[in-house]
């Protein structure tokens, strides 16, 4: 679930999207200050929560992270407006600091690498990616599903040639931090760079 924010650009509108909705019609159904966007089947994908300024203090551009008292509020809100959903509560950070425990080549593609990423304890992710310096035993960023990155990218669980990947393995470049290299390749981070911790992306 991504929450997304930008008053200057959409106006004081908070975006919940809750699922990847590729490929599909969608249709918005409005009641009071809340929108829901559906797919035809009936799936919410999105809310739209309008003038969410009114009951929430949001800070920042982009995706935006909410308290638990936060989405709290949000699901009053969608109480109030007469829908029966609810937004599930999920505080878990969506950039941070992987490691690479196994890189093989991709079995069709001559430049495409599966990874087996570790990113909590014991818990991993397989990731395909196509960076040239990628390899085994490197501390990486992380953006995992569910994450936005700096350009408006939302990153959902995918296929690449056949392959599953949960998540992106980031290059300095695509988190849009400073002096960030021209060359292809992702950011690789000091070896003592804790697995599982939080990523400030753009610091």
């Amino acid at each position: 679930m991504i929450f997304a924010y930008n008053k200057q650009t959409v106006g004081d509108t908070l975006m919940v999207i809750v699922k990847n909705d590729e490929n599909k019609e969608n249709a918005a159904e409005r009641k009071g200050a809340v929108a829901r966007v559906q797919t035809t089947d009936g799936t919410t994908v999105a809310w739209n929560f309008f003038n969410v300024s009114e009951y929430l203090d949001i800070q920042g551009n982009g995706q935006v992270e909410l308290s638990e008292k936060d989405i709290e509020t949000l699901n009053e809100q969608l109480k109030l407006a007469g829908f029966e959903e609810r937004l599930a509560v999920d505080l878990s950070p969506k950039f941070v600091v992987g490691y690479v425990k196994t890189c093989v080549d991709h079995p069709d593609s001559d430049h495409l690498h599966i990874t087996e990423v570790e990113i909590d304890d014991g818990k991993t992710l397989q990731i395909v990616c196509g960076a040239p310096n990628i390899e085994a035993g490197q501390k990486v960023v992380v953006a995992k599903p569910g994450a936005m990155m700096p350009d408006g990218q939302m990153i959902w669980p995918g296929s690449l040639r056949g392959v599953d990947s949960f998540g992106m393995i980031c290059s300095a470049k695509e988190l849009h931090l400073p002096n960030a290299p021209e060359k292809r390749g992702i950011l690789v981070l000091d070896e003592d760079a804790k697995t599982g911790e939080k990523f400030e992306v753009g610091k």
